[in-house]
């Protein structure tokens, strides 16, 4: 199944699992929405697979 071109959100994201997941979609090309109950982690994830846009 592709994601790509896709928008997801995924919950949970600042730690384990969740982050896991919010990398590995962004690693795809889908555009990631994080949540979390960690601002300044949260803050991390999204730097981290923040990428070039079209």
């Amino acid at each position: 199944m592709s994601f790509a071109g896709k928008a997801v959100l995924v919950t949970g994201s600042t730690t384990g699992i969740g982050e896991a997941c919010a990398k590995a979609f962004a690693a795809s090309g889908v555009a990631v929405m994080v949540s979390g109950r960690h601002e300044q982690r949260g803050r991390a994830v999204a730097q981290a697979i923040a990428g070039p846009y079209p």
